[in-house]
């Protein structure tokens, strides 16, 4: 076996593994987002605003729709996402033809067409990545319906939803930069 074909059966291995782990992440953020839809945003006694001292606080009737909304855009940015690295997964196991050797497990080498198979990481990752985004605006409506809008300065609100706005896209950037290194490897 060459360097060239050690390093293409290793460089595989971290394709495999980055697959795994957005398939992993994703069954873990739709779980969470069936949770999210369980409850009622549409219901008086959901909110914790005190609806006879600040009616300009209440949150209206579209933050709930677009709560809904975007849960279901989430859900379905995942499912293409876990889709996508599903069928690659398959695809690396059933390989009889391609371009490069890998090791999918301790004794079977299959041969695949490594385009292909960064362009369908690079696709499921994009789907995660966009699933994230509109997890975290359903979750920035969420809060502004159980708190009260951001615009009236609550600061419980406003408390919720910064760590969500900057930890989730720095998160979000340090995965596209791993995803980035493994389509590069």
């Amino acid at each position: 076996m060459t360097t060239a074909d050690h390093r293409n059966l290793k460089s595989t291995t971290i394709h495999v593994m980055a697959l795994d782990g957005i398939v992993n992440v994703n069954s873990l953020f739709t779980l969470g987002l069936f949770l999210g839809l369980a409850v009622n945003p549409a219901d008086p006694n959901y909110t914790l605003v005190d609806s006879s001292s600040a009616t300009t606080c209440l949150m209206s009737s579209s933050t709930a729709e677009n709560l809904v909304a975007f849960h279901v855009y989430s859900f379905s940015s995942f499912l293409f996402s876990s889709l996508i690295a599903f069928g690659l997964k398959q695809a690396i196991r059933t390989a009889k033809d391609g371009d490069t050797r890998i090791q999918v497990s301790d004794d079977t080498i299959a041969h695949v067409n490594l385009r292909v198979l960064r362009a369908g990481i690079l696709a499921s990752a994009a789907g995660s990545v966009s699933g994230c985004l509109f997890l975290t605006a359903a979750l920035v409506d969420l809060v502004e319906i159980k708190l009260g809008k951001l615009g009236c300065s609550d600061w419980y609100g406003v408390a919720a939803v910064v760590p969500l706005v900057v930890l989730v896209p720095l998160a979000l950037v340090f995965y596209i930069c791993i995803v980035l290194h493994a389509f590069a490897t």
